[in-house]
């Protein structure tokens, strides 16, 4: 194998991105990576849609037994088990169910009409137009690039050294951890540009424009969806119980919660720390944007219910690699991916999740202290 090209990367810890000089070995690893797409797109079908109309059979139970036990609890031990049913549900809506929905895993599958991205209504706080514009387009399209991916400048967060300094980015790892005990309502901020109205910089990500329509229209956005979700999590259901709403209103405050941390938690660890990309980088073709997905994502090595709940997210390289493939295949495919990586040279970085999120927090608080960006100048083309 050729010396690869370094390229300066987020971090003076970053190894280079391999392939950037041996277009021929990168374009190797694309045909494997498309050889092994083909194959799964020939063999996704029924048994997926029996799968998630599972899942969400099992979300529903959850929903149902969590809500009664809250509900009928007389003792902390019922009330904490009608948390933890609930808190299920609203993961498994959040992760297995919604997020690859969203992505348009089931859009081609006959019997999956509940399920296709087009039409789908998530059951979490997030408007759902907003974060396929976000997430899908752009965070997938740029993945860790500078400027470019929405997700690097999260508002006061700052997960990448090339992100500009701010006096607000020594809050952190505090207001990360802060951020995720409402998590999803943060990814709702993020994605209509509510978020960039009051904490962005001058270049919208997020909104078309600063003008005062477009700020009208990220607040509709949000509030569409978040002033639904929880006037019924916080009002409705609370109220129904009539003299134990207080009891029904902790309850659902407590499942939010547990859901939101759990999320994050899951979340950060697909991307920060792992490689990014100064502003104006580009792949040199099909090969080396696949690289570069790999670089910029990692796994965590969770049981297998714990994958379940993480909505795949655990096995983030192949959720890059493909990302409108069904939960349950990455699963499935993830030795094979790993295998065509160390075939090809590519770095294919897993670890434990405590270990992983040790290093999450580690780099967050040495990005509340680190004020130096990187120099850009050697990273204009992957």
């Amino acid at each position: 194998m050729s010396t690869p090209h370094e390229i300066e990367t987020g971090s003076s810890r970053q190894e280079p991105l391999a392939f950037v000089s041996d277009h021929e070995r990168a374009e190797s690893f694309a045909r494997a990576v498309d050889a092994l797409r083909r194959e799964l797109e020939a063999r996704v079908g029924s048994e997926d849609v029996a799968y998630i109309q599972g899942v969400r059979a099992l979300s529903s139970s959850m929903e149902v037994a969590g809500r009664a036990l809250i509900h009928f609890s007389l003792e902390p031990v019922s009330f904490g088990l009608g948390v933890l049913a609930l808190s299920v549900h609203k993961t498994l809506e959040l992760m297995e169910i919604g997020h690859s929905a969203l992505h348009g895993a089931y859009d081609r599958l006959p019997g999956a009409t509940g399920f296709r991205s087009d039409g789908f209504r998530w059951k979490a706080p997030i408007d759902e137009e907003s974060w396929r514009s976000a997430h899908n387009i752009r965070h997938h399209q740029y993945t860790n690039i500078a400027g470019r991916d929405p997700d690097l400048d999260f508002g006061g967060l700052r997960l990448s050294e090339r992100v500009g300094y701010r006096r607000l980015h020594a809050l952190q790892p505090a207001s990360n951890l802060l951020t995720w005990l409402g998590f999803a309502t943060a990814i709702n901020l993020h994605a209509t540009g509510v978020l960039e109205v009051y904490l962005g910089r001058d270049r919208p990500r997020q909104l078309r424009d600063r003008s005062l329509a477009s700020v009208v229209r990220a607040h509709g956005r949000f509030f569409r969806k978040w002033f639904r979700y929880y006037a019924r999590e916080y009002v409705l259901f609370p109220a129904l119980a009539g003299p134990f709403f207080w009891k029904i209103w902790l309850g659902n405050v407590l499942s939010e919660v547990a859901r939101d941390v759990y999320a994050g938690a899951t979340i950060y660890c697909g991307h920060v720390g792992a490689t990014d990309f100064a502003p104006g980088a580009r792949p040199g073709g099909r090969g080396q944007f696949y690289v570069a997905q790999v670089e910029a994502a990692h796994d965590i090595e969770v049981p297998p219910p714990m994958s379940i709940l993480s909505g795949g997210l655990d096995r983030q390289i192949e959720h890059h690699l493909f990302p409108r493939l069904p939960p349950n295949r990455l699963r499935q495919i993830a030795p094979r991916v790993r295998e065509i990586c160390e075939q090809h040279g590519v770095r294919y970085r897993t670890d434990r999740w405590p270990h992983r999120l040790s290093q999450v927090v580690r780099t967050l608080a040495s990005l509340a202290r680190n004020h130096e960006a990187p120099p850009d100048a050697l990273a204009a083309q992957l």
